[in-house]
């Protein structure tokens, strides 16, 4: 199964996933796509470690989420992977290039992963549109890098004010 954890800026969205892979298995491998390039990431980062169970296996991939989860199936029953705009930051800010291509990767990853994948990822398109070359090309990946998501994820939730509102909810037999 693939869930999608969708929502703004400090909407509860990793606190839901996380409790969703409470649920789903006691073995969790978290990817964590975050890099401390300053001291406020490192803040946030430390925040997330914190509220994560010591026993959880977490790993750190800013690039190349494809090749993680393709060297993890079978190996791990739950994924976590926290969190797509941070990734797609990462991209655009190295390798902006290649970008489709590994995007492309990934959604196929996903769908070949034997075991859970709980993804987070916010939403930022339903503001205004930014001034910026680079800050447009964002909103745009990010949204149809979520509808890419969405489209292969069997449960998609949006969280507002810490509340989940279910978009899609799709049982595999």
């Amino acid at each position: 199964m693939i869930y999608l954890f969708t929502g703004g800026a400090r909407s509860g969205k990793s606190r839901l996933a996380e409790s969703t892979a409470n649920k789903i298995s006691d073995q969790i491998t978290v990817i964590a796509t975050a890099t401390a390039d300053d001291d406020e990431m490192q803040q946030r980062i430390s925040r997330h470690q914190q509220q994560r169970p010591d026993h959880w296996q977490v790993i750190e991939e800013p690039l190349h989420l494809a090749k993680r989860i393709n060297s993890l199936s079978n190996k791990t029953p739950c994924l976590l992977i926290d969190c797509m705009t941070l990734w797609l930051s990462n991209w655009l800010h190295y390798d902006s290039v290649n970008w489709v291509k590994e995007k492309e990767e990934f959604i196929e990853a996903l769908q070949q992963f034997e075991g859970d994948i709980i993804i987070v990822s916010n939403e930022v398109g339903s503001g205004i549109v930014p001034l910026g070359q680079l800050s447009r090309q964002f909103v745009d990946e990010a949204g149809w890098l979520n509808q890419s998501l969405a489209q292969v994820a069997n449960h998609v939730t949006l969280v507002v004010a810490g509340l989940p509102l279910t978009l899609k909810e799709q049982n595999v037999l």
